[in-house]
């Protein structure tokens, strides 16, 4: 099973450092989880996501389900034994990508059938297959119920309805766990607070291992994401692990985890990483631009993963003008190691009680050079 323990709150905001403990290892949060959506997080083996520090990583049910199919990895021994991953997996059930599919999928209270992007096969899955398929097949250590998301901008009744169902669901899938994989809820409600405080409500009084945000990030701007985060998190437990969906800017993560939020995953550091883009200390940098040309210099001063330790930023454009696959490895490799440092410097500063003059200094130097950076690439 899995236990949280909140070991220290910043004393001049809403940051927190604790350890969700699992049977598998203990996750120190904040905490980025890499995302595995496939069974793999693209380019990086097991061993490598060690060496940068990764405790805990993130699949899809919802992918493994058409590819190659659960009952592939139920006959591997699970998950962890078909990747080759010891640590924590989180799985989520797939319910955004499923409500993302509106043209591919039809909603009742069931469950939903959907049409596979992949393939065009159709599918079916219920809140009680979506539970035995994570805890059964795939051996997950977290397991997030199928919820319905809501799409932004919606109306207050389309919202209302989408948390009701979300809860009906939770009920049910909570019914046919067997209690070996931990179960946190999903708290929908889009942008409305007392759809939120409806949803946490009845949430907390249900028998969950954490509570996840989700429904956000998904074209809202961002103040608003961040009264909703506030928000959320002023409300829910304490003693309860709190998980935000899909939110992965470094800029994000700073701003939330002042909030109150303990664990994140977003595709972001690997997704851009294959396309040229480098996560610093000084702002995103897009390593295929001109002026890196004869750059041989580090990605990242300050940076001492395997790619800043022995490559330049001329070989890595290099690498990226010349369709050569290390580019994107090395790109990626430096992206996480970025994330996750991140994170360690967080809890740091929290423990230390001056996160706050943390994320001033951060924020200073991340957003005004990504700025200027963001100007020259458009002279290029």
């Amino acid at each position: 099973m899995v236990r949280f323990e909140l070991i220290h709150q910043d004393k001049r905001s809403g940051a927190r450092v604790g350890i969700l403990h699992t049977s598998r290892g203990d996750v120190h949060t904040p905490a980025f989880l890499p995302v595995g959506t496939q069974g793999t997080v693209k380019t990086l083996t097991a061993e490598e996501l060690r060496q940068i520090g990764c405790e805990i990583i993130l699949s899809n049910a919802y992918h493994l389900a058409l590819r190659p199919g659960v009952e592939v990895i139920r006959k591997a021994g699970g998950l962890h034994r078909f990747m080759h991953w010891d640590g924590p997996i989180l799985t989520d059930s797939g319910g955004y990508q499923i409500f993302s599919l509106a043209s591919l999928r039809k909603v009742e209270e069931e469950g939903v059938y959907f049409r596979s992007h992949f393939d065009g096969q159709m599918h079916f899955f219920t809140p009680e297959g979506v539970i035995q398929m994570q805890e059964e097949c795939l051996k997950s250590d977290i397991m997030m119920p199928l919820d319905e998301c809501t799409s932004y901008p919606c109306h207050h009744s389309v919202a209302q309805s989408s948390v009701e169902r979300t809860l009906r669901w939770l009920r049910r899938s909570i019914k046919v766990r067997k209690g070996e994989s931990a179960l946190f809820a999903i708290i929908q409600g889009s942008v409305y607070e007392d759809l939120r405080k409806k949803c946490i409500d009845w949430m907390v009084e249900l028998d969950v291992d954490g509570f996840a945000l989700g429904g956000l990030s998904v074209g809202e701007d961002k103040s608003t994401t961040y009264e909703i985060v506030s928000y959320c998190c002023g409300e829910l437990p304490h003693d309860k692990v709190r998980y935000l969906m899909g939110v992965g800017r470094p800029e994000d993560l700073v701003e939330t985890v002042t909030r109150g939020v303990d664990l994140f995953d977003c595709s972001m550091p690997t997704r851009e990483g294959r396309t040229g883009k480098a996560f610093t200390s000084s702002g995103a940098k897009v390593m295929r631009n001109a002026p890196y040309r004869e750059d041989f210099e580090s990605i990242d001063k300050e940076c001492n993963c395997y790619t800043c330790r022995n490559y330049t930023r001329a070989y890595i454009r290099h690498l990226f003008n010349c369709g050569e696959i290390l580019g994107p490895r090395l790109n990626s490799l430096h992206n996480l190691y970025f994330f996750i440092s991140l994170m360690k410097r967080m809890r740091e500063a929290i423990l230390e009680d001056r996160f706050l003059d943390f994320k001033k200094a951060f924020m200073r130097k991340y957003l005004a050079d990504s700025n200027i950076e963001s100007k020259s690439q458009e002279e290029v």
